[in-house]
């Protein structure tokens, strides 16, 4: 009896010898694709535009970022430049910062440009490790609102537009960055000489040099159907601005509204689209932070990546 005893707790010994070796040796390819697959689950994904989170940028540039990694968006773009800086910090600083918190800037909106500017502000979004320049307005004044009509016009002749949009892309092109233009919804309507603002610029500026950014909020406000748009002129919209439309027809968080945000992601090869962004203008009584948490668990539902 004695021997057996001896003879079972050998036996447990060595059972538990084998089991602590195979513990501290190499994982297995099962262990591994469990950590792959956790870490995959954790890991954020999307972008927000800055714009929507405006105020607490202009008081707390850091804290509001570090917030908008908690809140699960890997990259962001960028609405404020100003004296050679981003939300007061240099073009190297905003980009170590964003660094340190996983975060990317992506794109940047850059309305102020103009001849005189134009080549610092492109070094600068270049120095921020920003890739896509954005203009999100006809550049340098050149549009008008007609406040009795509520008609927009042009300054100066269509091809001026154009060649001042080729002019900037080639300038950008030879920083190493990509322009891309932002919708509003008067874009996609006729102004008063008959220009078609989207339509003229996708038609006439050399692709090489000009893409876009759709807004699918104001491309849907203008009463346009985006697949429309990717079906005549595919693989030009590089950027989408991601934001609902709530039944007043007023801004609201991603998969809170009506926008089908399926039926448009299914499209997403044929648009060009390469990355997008959450942007709420207005979030009215809804603090823009609970409104980005929002979207982004709204992003997880309808299936964006």
């Amino acid at each position: 009896m004695i021997q057996m005893k001896k003879i079972t707790l050998n036996l447990f010994l060595i059972l538990s010898l084998m089991i602590g070796i195979n513990a501290c040796g190499p994982k297995t390819d099962s262990t591994v694709e469990l950590v792959e697959e956790s870490s995959t689950e954790v890991s954020n994904f999307g972008g927000l535009a800055l714009y929507t989170v405006r105020d607490s940028m202009a008081s707390n540039p850091k804290a509001t970022l570090q917030a908008v990694a908690d809140a699960g968006y890997a990259y962001v773009e960028a609405a404020n430049y100003a004296d050679g800086k981003f939300y007061g910090m240099t073009p190297a600083e905003f980009k170590d910062y964003l660094a340190s918190l996983g975060l990317t800037a992506k794109s940047a909106h850059m309305g102020m440009v103009n001849m005189e500017n134009a080549d610092q502000l492109i070094a600068d979004v270049k120095a921020a490790g920003i890739e896509y320049f954005v203009i999100p307005v006809p550049p340098m004044g050149m549009f008008t609102f007609n406040q009795e009509t509520r008609s927009m016009g042009l300054k100066g002749k269509p091809e001026d537009l154009v060649n001042i949009m080729d002019t900037l892309g080639e300038k950008c092109h030879a920083a190493g960055i990509k322009l891309l233009y932002h919708n509003h919804d008067f874009e996609f309507k006729a102004l008063e000489d008959g220009t078609v603002i989207e339509d003229l610029l996708l038609e006439k500026c050399n692709p090489e040099f000009v893409n876009f950014q759709m807004d699918l909020f104001w491309v849907t406000k203008a009463e346009v159907d985006p697949l429309a748009y990717f079906e005549k002129y595919p693989g030009r919209f590089i950027a989408w601005h991601v934001k609902d439309m709530n039944a007043e027809g007023n801004f609201a968080p991603v998969g809170t509204g009506s926008i089908d945000f399926a039926r448009i992601l299914a499209e997403k090869e044929k648009s060009g689209m390469e990355f997008y962004l959450v942007e709420q203008d207005n979030t009215f009584d809804l603090d823009p932070m609970e409104a980005i948490k929002i979207s982004h668990e709204g992003l997880k539902k309808i299936g964006f990546e």
